[in-house]
């Protein structure tokens, strides 16, 4: 009996969910990632190629961190002010193949409170 590999189905959704979604300058994508010990947020303009801001919990000021809904939601609120600073109000979401849960959603929901809209 073959073995469950979770990171290549969660590979092989993000690769499904980067062919609908696109950055653009004007409207970014919000890419998150979640590994075993941090939490991850940029906003990716996807025809520059370039990132235009980004968050984590291995930044100074947001403690001893881990990949957990508190940390998530801290990354959620420095990433959403950070957009707001550089002038960037509404985003397309890419979950990155995670479920929409837990900490996903943490992070989505700080973010959108925080007044970016998606």
């Amino acid at each position: 009996m073959a073995t469950v590999n979770r990171k290549l189905i969660r590979s092989r959704i993000h690769a499904r969910i980067r062919e609908k979604v696109r950055g653009t300058a004007a409207r970014p994508r919000l890419a998150v990632f979640f590994s075993n010990s941090n939490v991850y947020a940029q906003l990716i303009d996807d025809d520059a190629g370039r990132t235009i801001v980004s968050a984590s919990t291995k930044e100074k000021g947001f403690g001893k961190g881990g990949a957990n809904v508190a940390s998530a939601t801290k990354v959620g609120q420095a990433v959403a002010q950070r957009a707001i600073d550089a002038k960037i109000e509404e985003v397309v979401f890419d979950r990155g193949g995670f479920v929409y849960h837990g900490k996903v959603k943490a992070l989505a929901d700080a973010a959108r409170e925080k007044g970016l809209k998606f």
